[in-house]
Protein backbone atom coordinates (compact mmCIF):
# COMPACT_ATOMS: atom_id res chain seq x y z
CA UNK A 1 0.00 0.00 0.00
CA UNK A 2 1.25 3.46 -0.91
CA UNK A 3 -0.74 5.07 1.89
CA UNK A 4 -3.77 7.28 2.37
CA UNK A 5 -4.47 10.94 1.89
CA UNK A 6 -5.41 11.85 5.47
CA UNK A 7 -7.05 15.03 6.68
CA UNK A 8 -7.14 16.38 10.21
CA UNK A 9 -9.85 18.95 10.87
CA UNK A 10 -8.75 20.82 13.98
CA UNK A 11 -5.06 20.17 13.34
CA UNK A 12 -3.86 23.10 15.47
CA UNK A 13 -5.73 22.09 18.64
CA UNK A 14 -4.54 19.87 21.48
CA UNK A 15 -6.18 16.72 20.11
CA UNK A 16 -5.24 17.57 16.53
CA UNK A 17 -1.58 17.91 17.42
CA UNK A 18 -1.75 14.69 19.40
CA UNK A 19 -3.24 12.98 16.36
CA UNK A 20 -0.25 14.09 14.30
CA UNK A 21 2.09 12.61 16.89
CA UNK A 22 0.20 9.32 17.26
CA UNK A 23 -0.12 8.82 13.49
CA UNK A 24 3.63 9.23 13.25
CA UNK A 25 4.43 7.02 16.25
CA UNK A 26 2.20 4.18 15.06
CA UNK A 27 3.39 4.53 11.45
CA UNK A 28 -0.08 4.74 10.02
CA UNK A 29 0.31 4.75 6.22
CA UNK A 30 -0.08 8.45 5.44
CA UNK A 31 0.91 9.31 1.88
CA UNK A 32 -0.28 12.91 2.12
CA UNK A 33 -1.48 14.91 5.10
CA UNK A 34 -4.05 17.70 4.82
CA UNK A 35 -4.09 19.98 7.89
CA UNK A 36 -7.36 21.87 8.35
CA UNK A 37 -8.55 24.34 10.95
CA UNK A 38 -10.54 27.54 11.36
CA UNK A 39 -10.07 30.55 9.11
CA UNK A 40 -8.17 32.20 11.96
CA UNK A 41 -5.58 29.39 11.99
CA UNK A 42 -5.30 29.06 8.22
CA UNK A 43 -1.79 29.84 7.04
CA UNK A 44 -0.12 28.59 10.22
CA UNK A 45 1.97 25.41 10.10
CA UNK A 46 1.99 22.05 11.85
CA UNK A 47 4.84 19.54 11.89
CA UNK A 48 4.45 16.00 10.56
CA UNK A 49 7.19 13.55 9.60
CA UNK A 50 9.87 16.26 9.72
CA UNK A 51 7.88 18.47 7.37
CA UNK A 52 6.10 21.76 8.03
CA UNK A 53 2.59 21.57 6.60
CA UNK A 54 0.54 24.68 5.99
CA UNK A 55 -2.89 24.69 7.57
CA UNK A 56 -5.85 25.29 5.27
CA UNK A 57 -9.31 26.54 6.17
CA UNK A 58 -11.81 23.77 6.87
CA UNK A 59 -14.68 24.37 4.47
CA UNK A 60 -16.59 22.57 1.72
CA UNK A 61 -14.17 21.51 -1.00
CA UNK A 62 -11.26 21.14 1.41
CA UNK A 63 -11.82 17.37 1.72
CA UNK A 64 -11.61 16.55 -1.98
CA UNK A 65 -9.24 13.64 -2.56
CA UNK A 66 -9.03 12.66 1.11
CA UNK A 67 -9.47 8.98 1.91
CA UNK A 68 -9.83 9.55 5.64
CA UNK A 69 -10.50 12.64 7.76
CA UNK A 70 -10.17 12.91 11.53
CA UNK A 71 -12.44 15.55 13.07
CA UNK A 72 -11.16 17.14 16.29
CA UNK A 73 -12.64 20.62 16.05
CA UNK A 74 -15.77 20.45 18.21
CA UNK A 75 -19.38 19.44 17.84
CA UNK A 76 -20.60 22.35 15.73
CA UNK A 77 -17.83 21.95 13.15
CA UNK A 78 -18.41 18.20 12.97
CA UNK A 79 -22.14 18.59 12.46
CA UNK A 80 -21.56 21.06 9.66
CA UNK A 81 -18.57 19.58 7.85
CA UNK A 82 -18.34 15.82 8.59
CA UNK A 83 -21.24 15.00 6.22
CA UNK A 84 -19.58 17.26 3.63
CA UNK A 85 -16.33 15.30 3.95
CA UNK A 86 -18.24 12.05 3.40
CA UNK A 87 -19.95 13.51 0.33
CA UNK A 88 -16.52 14.47 -0.97
CA UNK A 89 -15.35 10.86 -0.69
CA UNK A 90 -13.74 10.51 2.73
CA UNK A 91 -14.37 8.22 5.68
CA UNK A 92 -14.72 10.35 8.83
CA UNK A 93 -13.58 9.50 12.36
CA UNK A 94 -15.14 12.07 14.64
CA UNK A 95 -13.99 12.94 18.17
CA UNK A 96 -16.89 15.25 19.01
CA UNK A 97 -20.27 14.56 20.57
CA UNK A 98 -22.07 15.22 17.27
CA UNK A 99 -22.84 11.64 16.22
CA UNK A 100 -22.17 9.43 19.24
CA UNK A 101 -25.80 8.59 19.91
CA UNK A 102 -26.84 8.39 16.27
CA UNK A 103 -27.96 4.76 15.71
CA UNK A 104 -26.60 4.95 12.15
CA UNK A 105 -23.09 5.83 13.36
CA UNK A 106 -20.88 3.25 15.13
CA UNK A 107 -19.49 4.44 18.48
CA UNK A 108 -16.27 2.49 18.78
CA UNK A 109 -13.55 1.45 21.19
CA UNK A 110 -11.71 -1.10 19.03
CA UNK A 111 -10.79 -3.42 21.90
CA UNK A 112 -14.45 -3.75 22.83
CA UNK A 113 -16.77 -3.35 19.85
CA UNK A 114 -14.54 -3.01 16.82
CA UNK A 115 -16.79 -5.31 14.81
CA UNK A 116 -19.34 -2.50 14.57
CA UNK A 117 -16.96 -0.71 12.20
CA UNK A 118 -18.17 -3.05 9.46
CA UNK A 119 -21.53 -1.26 9.64
CA UNK A 120 -20.23 2.25 9.07
CA UNK A 121 -21.86 4.50 6.49
CA UNK A 122 -19.10 7.04 6.24
CA UNK A 123 -18.87 8.41 9.80
CA UNK A 124 -17.47 6.65 12.88
CA UNK A 125 -17.71 8.23 16.33
CA UNK A 126 -14.96 7.97 18.94
CA UNK A 127 -16.24 8.19 22.53
CA UNK A 128 -15.77 10.82 25.17
CA UNK A 129 -12.38 10.51 26.88
CA UNK A 130 -13.79 9.65 30.31
CA UNK A 131 -16.11 7.03 28.79
CA UNK A 132 -13.26 5.33 26.94
CA UNK A 133 -11.19 4.57 30.01
CA UNK A 134 -14.27 3.49 31.96
CA UNK A 135 -15.42 0.91 29.42
CA UNK A 136 -11.86 -0.37 28.96
CA UNK A 137 -11.90 -1.37 32.64
CA UNK A 138 -15.52 -2.55 32.83
CA UNK A 139 -15.50 -4.76 29.75
CA UNK A 140 -12.97 -7.38 31.00
CA UNK A 141 -15.10 -7.99 34.11
CA UNK A 142 -17.90 -9.30 31.92
CA UNK A 143 -15.87 -12.46 31.29
CA UNK A 144 -16.55 -13.35 34.93
CA UNK A 145 -19.95 -11.83 35.72
CA UNK A 146 -22.68 -9.53 34.49
CA UNK A 147 -22.61 -5.84 35.38
CA UNK A 148 -25.58 -4.83 37.50
CA UNK A 149 -24.78 -1.28 38.58
CA UNK A 150 -21.96 1.24 38.11
CA UNK A 151 -21.27 4.47 40.01
CA UNK A 152 -18.42 6.65 38.76
CA UNK A 153 -16.86 9.90 39.92
CA UNK A 154 -14.37 11.44 37.50
CA UNK A 155 -11.46 13.77 38.21
CA UNK A 156 -10.75 15.31 34.83
CA UNK A 157 -7.71 17.23 33.62
CA UNK A 158 -8.05 20.71 32.15
CA UNK A 159 -6.80 19.59 28.74
CA UNK A 160 -10.17 17.89 28.38
CA UNK A 161 -11.54 21.40 27.94
CA UNK A 162 -8.80 22.57 25.58
CA UNK A 163 -5.70 24.71 25.22
CA UNK A 164 -7.34 27.83 26.68
CA UNK A 165 -8.17 25.91 29.86
CA UNK A 166 -4.57 24.73 30.19
CA UNK A 167 -3.39 28.33 29.79
CA UNK A 168 -5.89 29.43 32.42
CA UNK A 169 -4.60 26.87 34.93
CA UNK A 170 -0.99 27.91 34.33
CA UNK A 171 -1.78 31.62 34.64
CA UNK A 172 -3.80 31.12 37.82
CA UNK A 173 -0.98 29.13 39.40
CA UNK A 174 1.52 31.80 38.38
CA UNK A 175 -0.36 34.97 39.24
CA UNK A 176 -3.92 34.23 40.32
CA UNK A 177 -5.49 35.35 37.04
CA UNK A 178 -9.26 35.70 36.97
CA UNK A 179 -11.23 32.77 35.47
CA UNK A 180 -12.26 33.06 31.83
CA UNK A 181 -12.78 29.47 30.67
CA UNK A 182 -14.25 28.04 33.87
CA UNK A 183 -16.93 29.67 36.05
CA UNK A 184 -14.69 29.51 39.14
CA UNK A 185 -10.90 29.40 39.65
CA UNK A 186 -9.43 26.01 38.75
CA UNK A 187 -5.98 26.42 40.32
CA UNK A 188 -5.82 24.90 43.82
CA UNK A 189 -9.49 24.02 43.46
CA UNK A 190 -11.88 21.36 42.17
CA UNK A 191 -15.07 22.08 40.26
CA UNK A 192 -17.99 19.59 40.25
CA UNK A 193 -18.95 21.07 36.90
CA UNK A 194 -17.88 19.56 33.56
CA UNK A 195 -19.99 20.80 30.64
CA UNK A 196 -23.41 22.45 31.09
CA UNK A 197 -26.03 21.40 33.60
CA UNK A 198 -29.13 19.78 32.15
CA UNK A 199 -31.70 17.10 32.93
CA UNK A 200 -31.90 16.27 36.61
CA UNK A 201 -29.04 18.71 37.35
CA UNK A 202 -26.59 16.31 35.73
CA UNK A 203 -23.99 17.82 33.41
CA UNK A 204 -23.52 16.95 29.76
CA UNK A 205 -20.31 15.13 30.67
CA UNK A 206 -22.18 12.98 33.19
CA UNK A 207 -24.87 12.07 30.67
CA UNK A 208 -22.18 11.20 28.10
CA UNK A 209 -20.71 8.71 30.57
CA UNK A 210 -24.11 7.12 31.11
CA UNK A 211 -25.33 6.96 27.53
CA UNK A 212 -22.05 6.17 25.77
CA UNK A 213 -21.14 3.41 28.25
CA UNK A 214 -24.48 1.70 27.69
CA UNK A 215 -24.10 1.93 23.93
CA UNK A 216 -20.50 0.71 23.68
CA UNK A 217 -21.09 -2.22 26.03
CA UNK A 218 -24.40 -3.08 24.38
CA UNK A 219 -26.21 -2.79 27.72
CA UNK A 220 -29.03 -0.28 27.18
CA UNK A 221 -30.54 -0.93 30.61
CA UNK A 222 -27.31 -0.78 32.63
CA UNK A 223 -27.84 1.09 35.90
CA UNK A 224 -25.10 3.71 35.84
CA UNK A 225 -24.73 7.17 37.35
CA UNK A 226 -21.87 9.67 37.30
CA UNK A 227 -20.43 12.79 38.89
CA UNK A 228 -17.83 14.60 36.78
CA UNK A 229 -15.29 16.89 38.47
CA UNK A 230 -12.67 19.16 36.92
CA UNK A 231 -9.33 19.15 38.76
CA UNK A 232 -6.13 21.24 38.42
CA UNK A 233 -4.22 18.56 36.50
CA UNK A 234 -2.68 19.15 33.08
CA UNK A 235 -3.11 15.70 31.50
CA UNK A 236 -4.77 12.50 32.68
CA UNK A 237 -8.31 11.76 33.79
CA UNK A 238 -8.91 9.69 36.94
CA UNK A 239 -12.05 7.83 37.96
CA UNK A 240 -13.28 6.28 41.19
CA UNK A 241 -15.60 3.48 40.10
CA UNK A 242 -17.97 1.26 42.10
CA UNK A 243 -19.18 -1.82 40.25
CA UNK A 244 -21.85 -4.26 41.38
CA UNK A 245 -21.75 -7.67 39.68
CA UNK A 246 -24.37 -10.40 39.62
CA UNK A 247 -22.16 -12.80 41.54
CA UNK A 248 -19.16 -12.76 43.86
CA UNK A 249 -15.88 -12.70 41.93
CA UNK A 250 -12.54 -13.30 43.58
CA UNK A 251 -10.36 -10.20 43.50
CA UNK A 252 -7.43 -12.21 42.17
CA UNK A 253 -9.62 -13.13 39.19
CA UNK A 254 -10.56 -9.48 38.71
CA UNK A 255 -6.90 -8.48 38.63
CA UNK A 256 -6.11 -11.31 36.21
CA UNK A 257 -8.92 -10.38 33.83
CA UNK A 258 -7.84 -6.76 33.82
CA UNK A 259 -4.16 -7.60 33.37
CA UNK A 260 -4.98 -9.84 30.39
CA UNK A 261 -7.12 -7.21 28.67
CA UNK A 262 -5.44 -5.43 25.72
CA UNK A 263 -4.58 -1.85 26.58
CA UNK A 264 -5.04 -2.24 30.34
CA UNK A 265 -2.28 -2.12 32.97
CA UNK A 266 -2.85 -3.14 36.59
CA UNK A 267 -0.88 -1.20 39.23
CA UNK A 268 -2.32 -2.42 42.49
CA UNK A 269 -0.08 -2.67 45.53
CA UNK A 270 -1.23 0.32 47.57
CA UNK A 271 0.70 -0.69 50.67
CA UNK A 272 3.88 -0.25 48.66
CA UNK A 273 2.66 3.01 47.15
CA UNK A 274 1.76 1.36 43.85
CA UNK A 275 -1.40 2.87 42.40
CA UNK A 276 -1.87 4.80 39.17
CA UNK A 277 -1.84 8.58 38.97
CA UNK A 278 -2.18 10.99 36.04
CA UNK A 279 1.60 11.32 35.91
CA UNK A 280 1.87 7.56 35.36
CA UNK A 281 -0.64 7.68 32.52
CA UNK A 282 0.61 10.82 30.78
CA UNK A 283 2.25 10.15 27.45
CA UNK A 284 1.21 6.51 27.04
CA UNK A 285 -1.78 4.70 25.61
CA UNK A 286 -2.72 2.34 28.44
CA UNK A 287 -5.64 2.49 30.82
CA UNK A 288 -4.26 2.01 34.33
CA UNK A 289 -6.27 0.33 37.09
CA UNK A 290 -5.52 0.09 40.80
CA UNK A 291 -7.07 0.29 44.28
CA UNK A 292 -9.07 -2.85 43.44
CA UNK A 293 -10.96 -3.83 46.57
CA UNK A 294 -14.24 -5.33 47.69
CA UNK A 295 -17.06 -3.21 49.06
CA UNK A 296 -17.30 -4.28 52.72
CA UNK A 297 -21.07 -3.71 52.59
CA UNK A 298 -21.69 -5.82 49.46
CA UNK A 299 -19.71 -8.95 48.53
CA UNK A 300 -20.79 -8.64 44.89
CA UNK A 301 -19.45 -5.09 44.57
CA UNK A 302 -15.94 -3.74 44.17
CA UNK A 303 -14.08 -0.46 43.84
CA UNK A 304 -11.49 0.46 41.21
CA UNK A 305 -9.36 3.53 40.48
CA UNK A 306 -8.90 4.11 36.74
CA UNK A 307 -6.48 6.56 35.10
CA UNK A 308 -5.71 7.33 31.46
CA UNK A 309 -4.15 10.03 29.28
CA UNK A 310 -7.22 11.88 28.01
CA UNK A 311 -5.42 13.20 24.92
CA UNK A 312 -4.09 9.81 23.86
CA UNK A 313 -6.30 6.75 24.53
CA UNK A 314 -9.08 9.14 25.49
CA UNK A 315 -8.89 10.88 22.12
CA UNK A 316 -6.13 10.60 19.49
CA UNK A 317 -4.98 7.02 20.01
CA UNK A 318 -8.48 5.56 20.01
CA UNK A 319 -9.21 7.42 16.77
CA UNK A 320 -6.02 6.13 15.13
CA UNK A 321 -6.77 2.58 16.33
CA UNK A 322 -10.14 2.89 14.59
CA UNK A 323 -8.32 3.95 11.41
CA UNK A 324 -5.93 1.01 11.71
CA UNK A 325 -8.84 -1.42 11.97
CA UNK A 326 -10.61 0.18 9.03
CA UNK A 327 -7.43 -0.15 6.99
CA UNK A 328 -6.90 -3.79 8.00
CA UNK A 329 -10.43 -4.63 6.86
CA UNK A 330 -10.23 -2.51 3.67
CA UNK A 331 -13.06 -0.30 4.90
CA UNK A 332 -11.48 3.01 3.88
Amino acid sequence: MQGYRVGICGATGLVGRQLLQVLEERRFPVADLVALASRRSAGSKVRFQDTDIEVREARPGAFQGCDLVFFAAGTDVSRELAPVAVQEGAVVIDKSNAFRMDPEVPLVVPEINGETLRQHKGIIASPNCSTTQLVMALHPLRRAANLERVLVSTYQAVTGTGADALDELESQVANGAAPRVYPRPIAFNVLPHCDSFGDGDYTGEEWKLVRETRRILGLPDLKISATAVRVPVRVGHSESVWVQLDRVVDLAEVRRLLAEAPGVQVMDDPGAGQYPTPLDAAGNDDVWVGRIRRDPADDRALWMWIVSDNLRKGAATNAVQIAEQLSAWSLI
